[in-house]
Order: structure tokens, then C-alpha cells, then sequence
């Protein structure tokens, strides 16, 4: 941030109190309002600004460099750290546009391939805040076929496999990527199963997004489901993943009452919809209606098959 240059920095006013500075700076392509709360500091090497003590917000010429390094260099150690603090950047919305536009997605979006877990982990999780931009969406759909093999065949259980499972659930928060997974639903409830607390929430809240879109329903209902599945449906499964099974048989129901199915499908035995409509499912949800927390009552009595 340095010295005083004609451009990149436009001083827009000064205000003196609680230590903070406010500034507007100018981009290559056009001017754009940078973030808040920057600190006056001077100019640092790519190398510097991956430093953990580094905490400004940077601006679009530190970016650039940092994507530069991080394209040529091999260090893990640099990657890694690169991608941390790309990915922390990445958590404002300015910044958002800012690495899409210096070509930093699939710059970014290359590291999910390196045989470093660390590394992957680090780069699905700035691929993850970068998509809540729905722009950006359209260039992280791309890596979705990749992500899901990595969910589905990586470690259960680990920092990988969730930061994969969040860069998901962000990109199906919309029904415009959603079709990308149908090959893989049947597997997401292979891990739902097998997994741990974490685990069955982040999927359980990809799988919620999914039973939201009518266009997924048939998939769903058609998984070859496992029938302890019904497990999670008792009354002493911990409340997170309760009210999303629930919130989960709920957005099927809705889907269906509104004839989502244009022609009734056959579904095969062992499939989702013959544990969801099974007597076994009915007797616990009618369970559930008695539960002792007052979410879960409500949640079960808004589902009228039970």
C-alpha cells in the first residue's frame, strides 16, 4: 500500500475516533469501492502477504500478485498459505468480483487436484466462499463432478470431505447446478449413513437443498437407500439431524402434493420412497409427534402422510 500513487488509491476522506480508516481505491478495469477497515501499510512481496499476521483486507493489486504466486510457485508450505488467505479475502463480497475477474477461479480451482490433503482442503474452502456469488457459480460448476468423487471416495470423516460437502451445499442453494449431482445421490446417502455428527449434518443440508427443486424429487425417491436410514427418524438422534431428516421427508411431500411427477414412476425396491412411505417410517414419525421438544412436534404435525 506504500507511497502516495496517482494510481490505485483515491483518498476519499479521513475520519478520526476508534483507529479506523476508510479509503476508496481504483481498479485496473474501472473504479470500485474497496473494503473497509484497511490499515496504511507499506508495500509487501506476494511471499509477505500470505503471512498469517497479515490481516488487512487486500487490495486488487495485492490479489493479483498473490494469484500470481500461487500459480508458480510448487511449495506446499506457500500454497497452502496462499489459499488461506485467498480464502479468507474471498469472505467479502467485493473481493468476490475482484478474483473472478483476475482469472483467480481457476487458478484456485487447479489446487483441488493436489495430492496434498491440506492443500485440497484449503482450496475448497476459497472456492466455497467465492461461491456465494452466483457469477462466480458459473465458473465453479466446472469442478462440481470432481468434488463429488472426492466427497464420495476420500476419508469419511475428514477436513476434506466437509470442505468438499460445503462447497456443494453452497452451490445447490440454487436449483441451477442441482441436475450435476443426480449420478451421485445414491452415494451421498451411502455417507450420511456412515458418518459422523458433522458428517450427516453438511449432508443432510445438501440433501435439503436438492428436496427443494421438483426436478430432484424422482432422484431422490428412486436412491437405493440403506433401511437404517429409518434410524434417524428416532426420537433420541440429536436435534440438528432430526430437524433436517424431517425438514427433508417435508420438501418430498411438498414436492409430490404439487405433482412435481408428471407420470407416477416405478420405483425400485430398497429405494428412498419405499423407506419414507414404509409402515416403519409412519410409526416413528407418529413417535416423533410426542416428542419432548417443541421444533420437532411442530416440524412432524406440518407433514400431513404422517
Amino acid at each position: 500500500m506504500g507511497g502516495a500513487r496517482d494510481v490505485g488509491w483515491v483518498a476519499a476522506g479521513l475520519v478520526l475516533g476508534a483507529g479506523a480508516c476508510y479509503y476508496i481505491y481504483k481498479l485496473a478495469r474501472g473504479r470500485r469501492r474497496g473494503a473497509r477497515g484497511l490499515r496504511l501499510r507499506p508495500s509487501r512481496s506476494a511471499e509477505d502477504l500470505t503471512n498469517g499476521s497479515y490481516d488487512d483486507v487486500l487490495n486488487v493489486d495485492q490479489l493479483q500478485k498473490l494469484l500470481y504466486l500461487l500459480e508458480s510457485t510448487d511449495d506446499p508450505v506457500i500454497i497452502e498459505r496462499a489459499l488461506v488467505t485467498l480464502g479468507n479475502n474471498a469472505a467479502f463480497s467485493a473481493n468476490q468480483v475482484i478474483i473472478r475477474e483476475l482469472g483467480g477461479i481457476p487458478i484456485i480451482g487447479s489446487k483441488i487436484n493436489n495430492p496434498n490433503h491440506s492443500i485440497k482442503e484449503k482450496a475448497l474452502n476459497a472456492l466455497n466462499n467465492l461461491s456465494v456469488n452466483v457469477e462466480n457459480q458459473v465458473k465453479i460448476k466446472v469442478y462440481i463432478n470432481q468434488v463429488c468423487k472426492d466427497v464420495l471416495s476420500g476419508p469419511l470423516d475428514s477436513a476434506v470431505q466437509l470442505a468438499g460437502l460445503r462447497l456443494l451445499t453452497n452451490m445447490t442453494v440454487t436449483n441451477d447446478h442441482q441436475h450435476m449431482l443426480t449420478d451421485y445421490v445414491t452415494d451421498l446417502f451411502h455417507v450420511l449413513l456412515t458418518g459422523d455428527g458433522s458428517t450427516k449434518v453438511q449432508v443432510l443440508k445438501l440433501l435439503v437443498n436438492l428436496s427443494e427443486n421438483p426436478a430432484m424429487t424422482e432422484v431422490l425417491l428412486g436412491a437405493q437407500v440403506d433401511s437404517s436410514f429409518v434410524s434417524l427418524y428416532d426420537g433420541h438422534v440429536a436435534k440438528e439431524i432430526l430437524l433436517r431428516v424431517l425438514t427433508l421427508s417435508q420438501n418430498i411431500n411438498n414436492c409430490l402434493e404439487k405433482g412435481s411427477l408428471a407420470v407416477q414412476p416405478t420405483f425400485p425396491k430398497g429405494s428412498l420412497f419405499f423407506l419414507l412411505y414404509g409402515e416403519e417410517c409412519a410409526q416413528k414419525m407418529r413417535a416423533l409427534a410426542k416428542h419432548h421438544d417443541a421444533d420437532v412436534k411442530e416440524k412432524v404435525t406440518v407433514i400431513p402422510r404422517f
